[in-house]
């Protein structure tokens, strides 16, 4: 009975969120930790010279097994002067997302741009203040492996069990097996601000555009099927309490097609402010989703930690799962790794930028 119950609420939960699982993008919980991806204003707004940061996500694997939704993502990024205060940023970014049976999933790639321009400050960096314009273009295809999935006439009645060896589907993917899309070519642009207050005091906030083409990412003939342009808007920044903690509260909203997701939350960071510092951060965010014309309703509560040494963040985060699918779900929903180098710089004069 148990079993009987989950399949139907994992059955209902995906034919009921079908049309925003079209054309939707995978997302990182944490998002902060995901600069280039969230944002191409956020290319070359570091402390340093480089930056390479690395993201891994996998989702429902309590109800999937060994065929979770996983996403993976690598980003390269740095920044060259080319005026006193004025610089230019650039990033190379490769994502790979797969979920479920069929593998459905996506790869893609981009390189970036961005031009930070100083609006004003001191000679001891503080009150800068920044607005970066960004860009990325790049490129990527779908993919599905129709024979590891099996449809309602491949159903034995007699056996109770699925028969796709005997049984044809009558679906016009047949057997045909991995299915790719033709490549398409992507564009996405954002801009951002920030201002430094002080070593421990910062606020930014930023907006972006993704797939501005709104390329063709048909598995069919379908030629009028095309990628939902994604919205993002977000800010956060950082806030002293002691001379040792500090807030770090930050808010993201995204929009693509039908589907709108929104994140809030914050990290409180301790440091021990020697010369070689050691940072620890501990957080929780809230996760809401909208269930089309039901309006938006809590999905997950987040569980965060990071832990810097010197020069290197490393991030773990666990999803709660608080929605419906939480009885198949037993509450355990996702969790994601994070991993952050950022090259120190040389320069006698550095750009301060605020903690993400």
């Amino acid at each position: 009975m148990k079993t009987r119950i989950t399949f139907i609420l994992l059955i209902a939960a995906f034919f009921s969120n079908l049309g925003s699982l079209q054309a939707q993008d995978p997302r990182f919980s944490q998002f902060p930790a995901a600069p280039v991806y969230l944002n191409p204003a956020m290319t070359g707004v570091f402390d340093g010279t480089f930056r390479f940061s690395a993201n891994y996500r996998e989702q429902w694997a309590s109800i999937l097994g060994d065929v979770p939704f996983r996403t993976i993502s690598a980003a390269f990024d740095g920044r060259s002067q080319i005026m006193k205060t004025d610089y230019i940023g650039y990033s190379l970014i490769a994502m790979r997302d797969e979920a479920g049976s069929s593998r459905f999933g996506q790869t893609m790639a981009m390189v970036g741009a961005s031009y930070l321009k100083k609006l004003g400050g001191n000679k001891y960096a503080f009150n800068d203040q920044y607005l970066i314009a960004g860009a990325q273009v790049g490129g990527g295809q779908y993919n599905v492996e129709w024979s590891k999935l099996w449809f309602s006439r491949q159903f034995n009645t007699t056996t109770q069990l699925p028969d796709p060896d005997n049984l044809g589907s009558g679906e016009p993917t047949g057997n045909s097996g991995k299915t790719t899309s033709d490549f398409y070519t992507d564009v996405n642009a954002g801009l951002m601000y920030y201002t430094i207050f002080d070593s421990n005091k910062s606020f930014y906030g930023g907006i972006a555009i993704n797939h501005i083409t709104q390329p063709k990412i048909r598995l069919f003939d379908d030629a009028n099927e095309s990628l939902y342009m994604r919205w993002v808007a977000h800010f956060g920044g950082e806030f002293p309490i002691t001379d040792e903690l500090s807030m770090l509260p930050a808010f993201s909203w995204m929009a693509q097609g039908p589907s709108r997701s929104v994140q809030v939350g914050s990290n409180v960071r301790y440091s021990n402010h020697d010369w070689r510092e050691l940072a620890i951060r501990a957080g929780l965010w809230w996760h809401l989703v909208n269930k089309l014309e039901k309006g938006i309703s809590g999905d997950a509560l987040i569980f965060s930690a990071v832990l810097e040494i010197e020069n290197i963040n490393i991030g773990f985060s666990y999803d709660i799962n608080t929605s419906v699918l939480n009885l198949a779900t037993n509450s355990r929903g996702a969790y994601e790794v994070s991993v952050i180098y950022v090259q120190p710089s040389k320069e006698r004069i550095k750009v301060k930028c605020p903690k993400f």
